[in-house]
């Protein structure tokens, strides 16, 4: 799989065969995060002891904070 941006096609021959998944498209997009931020709240709600993962990081560091909540979890407000 190639990424326009994080991962190109190698040659130019590649690229002109590639389509994009309609799913993907613009406004299908914002349709789906629009979705999301109006059922946020009530999905945070449902799933109280639920945590935050910054999945932007190296796979593994993802990994252990994951493993760190499940194994010694930290206390939290309540």
């Amino acid at each position: 799989r190639y990424h326009a941006t994080f991962r190109p096609a190698p040659t130019p021959e590649i690229q002109a065969r590639l389509r994009q998944n309609p799913r993907d498209k613009k406004e299908n997009i914002e349709k789906r995060v629009e979705i999301y931020y109006r059922n946020v709240k009530e999905l945070e709600d449902f799933y109280e002891d639920a945590f935050y993962v910054n999945a932007d990081q190296d796979p593994h560091v993802v990994f252990e904070f994951i493993e760190s909540c499940i194994i010694k979890p930290l206390p939290c407000k309540r």
